[in-house]
């Protein structure tokens, strides 16, 4: 039996054997659907359960970490996707790992500022939004240094 591709590039069989899914396909996916879980819930639990506890500012901060957290739940569903099209997994393990640290050091931070209201955390924001801009930066690099005999969409 020939070796064959679906349509996407995505998956397929090869001599009869289904091709297995990569870890960081996976790992991406489910943490990126986690994080845009949770970011609804948070998202509800500042707009309902907080507005009759913190000022306008917080709520304000709160929607923003809900905000980035989503975005960057985005971008690791993205990054599961990509991996099935021949990007560099190294780069893009990297590119998720960053996504990640960004939502826990960013939207952790801010949370924290909003519901304990420690203002000494919110040193660590500004870490966290480095490591968004580093994913996104590994992810640019590994979309431009993908090789052109990687599978491609047609």
């Amino acid at each position: 039996m020939t070796a064959k591709r679906s349509e996407s590039g995505l998956a397929g069989h090869a001599d009869g054997q289904a091709i297995a899914r990569p870890a960081l396909m996976i790992w991406a996916l489910v943490t990126g659907a986690l994080l845009a879980l949770t970011a609804v819930m948070a998202g509800a639990f500042g707009a309902h359960g907080l507005r009759n506890v913190v000022d306008a500012r917080g709520l304000e901060v709160f929607e923003m970490a809900a905000t980035y957290q989503m975005y960057h739940a985005l971008g690791l569903i993205l990054v599961a996707v990509l991996a099935g099209f021949g990007l560099s997994r190294k780069l893009l393990t990297v590119a998720a790992a960053f996504m990640l640290a960004g939502v826990v050091l960013f939207s952790g931070s801010l949370y924290a500022l909003v519901l304990v209201q420690t203002k000494g955390i919110g040193l660590i924001t500004p870490i966290g939004g480095v490591c968004f801009m580093l994913g996104w930066l590994l992810l640019v690099v590994a979309a431009l240094t993908c090789k052109a005999h990687s599978k491609r969409i047609e």
